[in-house]
């Protein structure tokens, strides 16, 4: 859960760009390069969800 306006920027800023993302290829008409970039975008997501968290400094 977001913990503060800092960390809630950052989200809203990386859901932007993957719209734009989107967007870009919308306006080029290609459906299947929109569909393409809606699959990397998917990828990209999953990636950053099941990441195991960064190591701290009490960590190392």
């Amino acid at each position: 859960m977001t913990t503060n306006e800092k960390e809630l920027n950052t989200n809203l800023f990386d859901q932007l760009t993957l719209v734009e993302r989107i967007e870009r290829q919308a306006l080029k008409g290609d459906m299947n390069l929109v569909k393409e970039e809606i699959e990397i975008i998917k990828k990209e997501i999953n990636r950053k969800l099941y990441q195991e968290p960064p190591l701290t400094n009490s960590q190392l």
